[in-house]
């Protein structure tokens, strides 16, 4: 436990930054900081250890040390005074704990935060998954993208999106590189009236440990998105995350509380014979 600003501490932070967990050690130690800010062992008003004796503490560059720390004042959590230390910040930010208000609005969200590179683009067969849940056999149109935050170039989402196959000649990858794939296919005269999130987790294959740069094995988060046009199935996209980096926020209604709408859980567990 941090005492008063010192570098004490219990054993197991000094294991919590490791250079072989698959993680950037710029990241685990600003979690290590975050975590005891939210835990209240870190008060705010209290100074944080000093980039030396965090460098020592945890055997790593200043460099690193001042990433996570710029990190953590750049969210809210501490402020850095020159030539005096960081200091934790009254308060939890607010916009950490505030989620968008609708589902357009997380789009529009991850579009300014974040910049796309396209991975895949093409016709194919898709997976029997995906089919089932858009009601084809045929061939569809694949967009496989990675986003990156804007300022760090930190990969975030991997994006897997299947569509119509005749939106081939609208989702072309210089179309995409100027507009929204919701936007572009907004344009088409397409209107979503119900989207069906689901939400699971997996351990991180070769192919997408390399692409969110964490290790295989690593815990991800996926959220699955059936979108309805017209009352059916139109699309179905798929997103990555690894939980050190990312969060799912979900917003309810009174209303949607009382009716117990929008949020269900699923037991993927056989009924005993």
């Amino acid at each position: 436990m941090w005492k008063h600003g010192s570098v004490h501490q219990t054993s197991s932070h000094a294991a919590a930054v490791s250079a072989g967990a698959g993680v950037p050690l710029h990241r685990q130690l600003f979690l290590v900081l975050h975590d005891e800010i939210e835990r209240g062992v870190l008060a705010p008003g209290d100074a944080l250890p000093t980039e030396q004796a965090l460098c020592e503490q945890f055997g790593i560059s200043r460099i690193t040390v001042r990433r996570a720390l710029a990190d953590l004042a750049e969210q809210g959590y501490i402020q850095r005074k020159h030539g005096v230390g960081s200091f934790v910040r009254e308060g939890v930010p607010a916009d950490r704990s505030a989620p968008v208000r609708s589902y357009v609005e997380g789009l529009r969200q991850t579009q300014f935060e974040t910049e796309a590179e396209v991975i895949e683009l093409g016709v194919r067969r898709p997976p029997r998954a995906v089919a089932q849940a858009l009601q084809t056999t045929g061939e569809l149109l694949h967009v496989l993208r990675l986003r990156r935050q804007r300022r760090t170039g930190e990969p975030l989402i991997v994006s897997d999106v299947w569509l119509p196959a005749e939106l081939t000649d609208t989702l072309t990858e210089a179309a995409l590189r100027t507009a929204p794939l919701y936007e572009l296919v907004k344009r088409t005269g397409v209107v979503v009236d119900r989207v069906r999130h689901e939400i699971t987790a997996e351990i991180a294959g070769p192919r997408y440990a390399q692409l969110l740069d964490t290790a295989i094995g690593a815990a991800l988060l996926r959220i699955n998105r059936l979108i309805f046009a017209a009352g059916v199935p139109h699309r179905y996209q798929s997103v990555l995350l690894s939980p050190t980096r990312s969060r799912v926020l979900l917003t309810q209604s009174s209303d949607e509380l009382e009716a117990a709408d929008g949020l269900a859980i699923a037991h993927d567990v056989p009924a005993e014979p």
